[in-house]
């Protein structure tokens, strides 16, 4: 597989991606965060090995994806090192090292087009908690 290949719904890889990718995901899915994307960076030497991107509506849904995110994270014994964005931001990065989720309201997601400034990576695109096996 090319790493610049998309794969859509793809249950089997979404299944096998690391647990915290995992549980950052269904806590993101729990406040109904749309158009969950994985992008796979280890190939490309990057600063980190995944990126979590998705969508929330508004900044308030945004706010409620993050602490869930966090909350979740803590419980498995995850810290971010790092976070940027706050009270009514509509982009939220979340450092947890070895991957970074990035919270997006739909206009900035399309405005900074992480997917495809980072086009190189795999791509697992448009994953459903059902993906997550």
């Amino acid at each position: 597989m090319k790493k610049s290949e998309s794969h859509r719904g793809e249950t089997g890889r979404a299944a096998q991606l690391p647990t915290p990718l995992r549980v950052a995901m269904r806590a993101a899915f729990d406040k109904k965060a749309q158009h969950v994307a994985v992008l796979d960076l280890r190939a490309g030497g990057a600063f980190t090995d995944f990126f979590v991107i998705c969508t929330g509506g508004t900044a308030r849904q945004v706010k409620a994806i993050v602490e869930a995110v966090e909350d979740a994270l803590r419980k498995a014994g995850e810290r971010p090192s790092h976070i940027e964005g706050g009270e009514g931001a509509e982009w939220v990065l979340m450092d947890y090292f070895d991957f970074i989720v990035h919270v997006f309201t739909p206009d900035l997601r399309a405005f900074y087009a992480l997917e495809r400034l980072w086009g190189a990576a795999e791509h697992l695109d448009e994953l459903t908690e059902a993906d997550l096996g």
